[in-house]
Order: C-alpha cells, then sequence, then structure tokens
C-alpha cells in the first residue's frame, strides 16, 4: 500500500506540479498496489484524484469518533465527499479530526500499514502547526520506503509558513 502526507500550506501554483510529480511516482510503482489516505481536503484529496486517475484501488481512512467533517467549512465538506465518492473502500480509524495530536496518531497509523510514503515535504523540520518531517522519520524508522515530493518550483505560502515555524 501506498500513502502520502506532506504540507498543508502549499501556494496556488505549487499544487499542480505537486500533483504532476505523485502521478509519475505512482506510474513508476506496481498498478495493484492500493493507495491509503486519511480523509480531508488538500494533500489528501489531490492524492486520491491522482491515485483514482491512475486506477488505483483507493482506501480513506474516515475518523470513527468526532466529526466527520471538521469544521463545517463547505471545502472540506466537498472534499470529504469527493473522497467517498472516489473510494474503493472506507476505513473507520478512532480519532477525533479536530485534536491535533490526534490527526498525528492517525497519521502514524496510516504510514504504519503502507510499504511507500510519497512525502510532499520541503525538508524543513516539525512545527506545533505541521508534523510531516515527523511523519518521514516516523516512516524511515519503520523501513517503509520513502519518496520526498517537492518538485523544482515548488513553495509554501509564506504567512502559513511563517507562522507554523514561529509556532515551533
Amino acid at each position: 500500500m501506498i500513502t502520502a502526507v506532506g504540507h498543508a500550506d502549499l501556494s496556488p501554483a505549487t499544487w499542480e506540479l505537486v500533483r504532476t510529480e505523485l502521478r509519475a511516482h505512482l506510474l513508476g510503482l506496481p498498478p495493484d498496489m492500493p493507495a491509503l489516505v486519511r480523509a480531508g481536503a488538500g494533500l489528501p484529496l489531490a492524492f486520491g484524484r491522482v491515485a483514482h486517475e491512475s486506477g488505483r484501488r483507493l482506501m480513506v481512512l474516515l475518523p470513527e469518533h468526532g466529526d466527520a467533517f471538521p469544521g463545517g467549512d463547505e471545502g472540506e465538506l466537498r472534499a470529504h465527499r469527493e473522497l467517498l465518492a472516489l473510494a474503493a473502500q472506507i476505513r473507520m480509524l478512532p480519532f477525533d479530526p479536530l485534536d491535533r495530536d490526534a490527526c498525528v496518531s492517525a497519521d502514524e497509523r496510516l504510514v504504519a500499514g503502507c510499504s511507500r510514503l510519497l512525502a510532499v515535504w520541503d525538508g524543513s523540520p516539525s512545527s506545533g502547526q505541521d508534523a510531516t518531517a515527523h511523519m518521514v522519520a516516523y516512516a524511515r524508522a519503520r523501513g517503509i520506503a520513502v519518496d520526498v515530493v517537492w518538485p523544482a518550483g515548488a513553495a509554501r505560502e509564506q504567512a502559513r509558513h511563517a507562522a507554523s515555524v514561529s509556532a515551533s
């Protein structure tokens, strides 16, 4: 199984670069390797779309407890609905999507169940808001193959990135 984690604060122009690189990575992997993602907008939806477009079986993790659509934001609602529509299988996982620590724990379980991780990561350390570096270290410590996806020209939104770095 393959999954993707990464920064949520990508610049608008970076999203297409990342989707293109995710497609290229998926093309280089066995076509019967299913994809697994935790429901959400941003990278989970982008990866879910690319995995589905590549003909991969998509499994989506949903929270067993708490609000399945955190914040009630219309964009999050649409992302969850689309991922559910793309999913070949839905798995329930006991975590509260409004609790950051619970989400990190859920991502650890997601990564632990995979043989490959695509990390949309600029190489920066973990901060109080962004746990991408933690997920990469977590996967590597368990012998899970990690492919860093950070295409030339990729950037993070400066205001959000600066806020997450100052929180650490």
